[in-house]
């Protein structure tokens, strides 16, 4: 039988098109198997700018000689992957394996500074600042629980206590309802969030400052760097709300140009970004109100979940000496690397937040029977 160029092209391709077939059922057979599934997240992170190193727990029961480690897993863009099995985690201290290790997700209660720019010399923008501090408080008390803590600062020239850390919750929602367009004043920014951090630091709880602002700052007393290194050297991370975004629509739409063509929107957002880096906090930039909600769930998330990992220590009783924990993620079928994919069954690279030592007197629980 004659056989022509064409029959022997058709042949070629054929042959090809099967070949690739074999090469991708070959890839697909080799690549590890989907152990965990989570749902599909958002591509891109809701907050901006990186996130400043987070903390996460180690405490040490002495007479026990329990370790429970509070961690985070997290996506590359932020997010809190589920759904990992206790089976999943391999807890090592000084390089041995432990393997009494139990596993839990934590919600923790919170204790919540909020600091709300309510002043401003801007009088035109003062309506809409108000407007987002309103919105922005009333989110809030949707999202606190029973066993939460919340203690309200407002701030113009100077900084005013609303609400304290005894307040209850229906007490604070009628301060909430008292919120109204604020005074026009200068916006002493750095001076009161100086202030503020400086009031959370005594808490040992979970805890956080919610900063509602624009980052303007008018007549501080402090400036920037004294601001920045206050936050630095507190243990309370900042979740910044930059109201920049908001202000300058309702400028470029309700406003001639006149002096708000020249406010720096730009320097005073880089500056809330530097203020959340600096305490393991985040920044979101919401364009208009609507935006709150899924803010607001990604920064409780960030600040409420955790996985808890309890094991009893196999290591020299010594508790001066530090000890060195690693955590990793495991396929308990084969002991090898976990995989994890989204419900499209895309992979989802994990990152495990958590301390790497610890020194068992420094971070002893208290004995409750005292």
């Amino acid at each position: 039988m004659q056989v022509t160029k064409s029959t022997l092209a058709l042949g070629l391709a054929a042959s090809s098109i099967l070949m690739q077939c074999v090469s991708a059922q070959t890839s697909n057979d080799s690549a590890p198997p989907t152990q965990i599934q989570v749902p599909n997240r958002p591509s891109t992170a809701l907050f901006q700018g990186a996130q400043g190193k987070q903390r996460t727990e180690i405490h040490f029961d002495p007479a026990t000689q329990v370790v429970t480690i509070k961690m985070l897993v997290q996506d590359p863009k932020g997010y809190f992957i589920p759904n990992i099995r206790r089976e999943n985690f391999a807890v090592y201290e000084d390089g041995v394996r432990q393997e009494s290790a139990s596993v839990e997700i934590e919600h923790a209660a919170i204790s919540l500074g909020v600091l709300l720019e309510y002043g401003g010399r801007y009088q035109a923008l003062n309506e809409s600042v108000g407007e987002a501090d309103s919105a922005a408080a009333n989110q809030l008390l949707g999202e606190i629980g029973a066993d939460d803590k919340v203690a309200i600062w407002t701030y113009g020239d100077k900084v005013e206590e609303i609400a304290d850390f005894s307040d209850a919750r229906d007490a604070l929602g009628s301060v909430v309802l008292k919120l109204r367009t604020p005074p026009f004043s200068e916006q002493n920014f750095y001076d009161a969030l100086i202030a503020v951090v400086t009031r959370m630091h005594p808490l040992r709880e979970r805890k956080a400052l919610l900063l509602v602002s624009s980052g303007l700052d008018t007549f501080s007393k402090a400036n920037y760097r004294d601001a920045l290194q206050a936050v630095g050297l507190s243990d309370t991370p900042i979740y910044a709300i930059n109201l920049g975004p908001m202000l300058q629509r309702y400028a470029s739409v309700s406003l001639n140009a006149g002096p708000y063509a020249h406010i720096d929107w730009k320097g005073a957002e880089s500056k809330l970004r530097q203020f959340a880096a600096a305490c393991g906090g985040r920044m979101y930039s919401p364009e208009a109100i609507v935006d709150l909600p899924a803010i607001f769930d990604d920064l409780m998330e960030n600040l409420r979940v955790r996985y808890v990992i309890t094991y009893r220590s196999t290591s020299d009783p010594n508790v001066n000496r530090a000890r060195t924990v690693r955590v990793e993620l495991v396929d308990s079928r084969t002991s090898g690397p976990l995989r994890i994919a989204d419900a499209s069954g895309k992979t989802v690279h994990a990152k495990i937040i958590a301390k790497d030592s610890y020194i068992p007197r420094d971070t002893a629980v208290p004995d409750s029977s005292n």
